[in-house]
This record gives C-alpha cells, structure tokens and sequence, in this order.
C-alpha cells in the first residue's frame, strides 16, 4: 500500500487517541500555577479532586489557605511590554535552582550519576534502535532480507517489549530489589544482548536478540522515568528532571552522526557502541548511593 497509507493509518490512530484523551479524560490544572493567580477556590477544588480521583480525603480547605497565606488579593491586570516580558521569563532561569541538588555529597554524586545514565542511554538507545530495521534487512550477508520480514521482526520485537514495564513494576518494590536492582539488572542485560545480536547474521538469532533486548530494555526506561525525579528534592525536582531529560535528547541528536562515521568503518561499530554505552550506565548505577522504595520523599 506505500507509506502515504501508512503515514495515513498512523496519524488516524493519533487524533483517535488524541480524542479520547481529550474528551474521555480530565486533567486537572496544577494547583500551585492556580495559586500563583490568586484562585484560591479552583486550586482547593482541584487538590479534592484530585484526592476523589485516588479515592483518598484531604483536610485542605479554602479557609486553611487564608489562614496560612491571606486572602486572595485582587490585583488589576498589567500590560506589560515585550522587552518586559521577555525578560520576566528570563529571570525564571538561574543557577540557584541548580545549586540544592549538589547540596550534599550523597546528592551531588546521585545528580552526576543519573545525569550520566541518561547521558549514555540517551545516545545507546537511538544507536541500537533507530537502525534496527536497517540492522535486521542486512543481516543476511549474501541478499537483504525481504521488508515484509524486516517489519514483521521490528513489530514482533516491538509487542515482546511490552510485559517487561509490567515485570518491572513488581520488582521495583521488592526486597533486596528495589529500584537499583531492577534498573541495574535490566541494563546489564540490555547491554550484553546488543553484544549478542552481532554474534550470527541468522535472522532468526537476531530476532531471538532483539526480542529480548527490548524486553529488559522497557524495564529499564520504565524504571529510569520514574526512579529519577524520586531521588531529587521536591523543590527542585523540575530541573533536576529537566536537565536529565535534556541531556538525553542532546545525545540522542549526536547518536546518527556516531552511526554513520562508525558505521563507514565496521557496519557493526555503532552495535558496538551502543552495547557500551548501556554497559557504562550499569556502572554508574551500581555506585546510585540512593534507593526510594518505601519512601515518600527525600
């Protein structure tokens, strides 16, 4: 059918689950931003709400919010400039939101560590996974293998790594597991399968690989979404989380630059590379000098 009906299907299945998620779904409005306004009334409705949604109570009350902080105060709207604008949104930005997560030792080594994991996977995950299916077509060293075998391996592969976000969802809160466990585990094996997947061009191996690969490597983006922002302060959770996520994306723009130099010189070098990448971040994470389970928050 060619890719104009593929980009077709594709887009058709995301303004469907754009439409259920709009019309189907409730999100409340963050109740700190309504505070910020002024709308004392809408933030407390949010937060019982919210705490209905999760069939929990809370004793916050917009006479509570009074009583700590006033009454809302009603200020005429300003007009401001541009310029101003633009530099009132500048000045949101500053080192002093940076410098609490190396407050401590123990936590200055946690931010240098997980900022390295998302570093490494960042650019490992793209090196392995965005060339897959040019990975799996020439796997067969005396033809490429035929397109309608590649995808139907690329969506196998796809579908097996799936239970593992649910394996992971067990082990993250067992004991002697936890988090580091499970995310240290998990990219161990990650990285040994990418090793494995180079040992025979037979595509059914590679697909045997790939499939397990995927499969640990879901419990370890799994583990590492939700595991990050657990180790950072609450005040400070936004930018540790954000710087994080930002280096992750500047590596990953830097993996096909990597796969296409390396690539001239060993087709199988950006494997290699990706294999190692993961392996790094194992080690970083044996050295995590923190583990959240069981712990509301820092």
């Amino acid at each position: 059918m060619g890719w104009r009906y593929f980009n077709l299907t594709l887009g058709a299945i995301t303004l469907l689950m754009f439409t259920c998620r709009f019309f189907l779904f409730h999100l409340y409005e963050s109740p700190k931003f309504l505070l910020s306004q002024g709308r004392q009334a809408e933030a407390v409705a949010a937060v019982h709400g919210i705490a209905y949604k999760n069939r929990k109570q809370t004793w916050l009350s917009e006479d509570v919010l009074n009583d700590i902080g006033g009454t809302a105060a009603v200020v005429e709207k300003q007009k401001l400039s541009t310029a101003e604008i633009i530099k009132r949104n500048l000045a949101k930005f500053s080192t002093q939101r940076i410098g609490p997560l190396f407050a401590t030792k123990k936590l200055g080594l946690m931010t240098c560590l997980i900022w390295f994991c998302w570093t490494t996977i960042g650019m490992g995950y793209p090196l392995f996974n965005a060339f897959l299916p040019q990975y799996l077509a020439n796997s067969n060293s005396e033809q490429p293998t035929e397109p309608s075998v590649v995808y139907r391996n690329y969506a196998i592969t796809s579908i097996v790594g799936v239970p593992g976000a649910l394996l992971a969802y067990y082990t993250v809160n067992m004991k002697y597991i936890g988090r580091k466990g499970t995310i240290a585990a998990s990219t161990l094996i990650t990285g040994v399968l990418v090793f494995c997947f180079t040992i025979s061009s037979d595509p059914t191996f590679q697909l045997a690989f790939t499939c397990l690969e995927a499969f640990f490597q879901n419990i370890m983006y799994g583990v590492l979404y939700a595991y990050t922002p657990e180790v950072f302060p609450a005040p400070n959770r936004g930018t540790g989380t954000g710087i994080a996520s930002m280096l992750n994306r500047i590596a990953g723009l830097c993996a096909p630059i990597v796969a296409v130099n390396a690539g001239q010189a060993d087709p199988k070098a950006p494997i290699y590379a990706s294999g190692g990448l993961f392996l790094a971040a194992f080690v970083a994470m044996c050295l995590f000098p923190i583990e959240t389970k069981g712990k509301q928050s820092l």
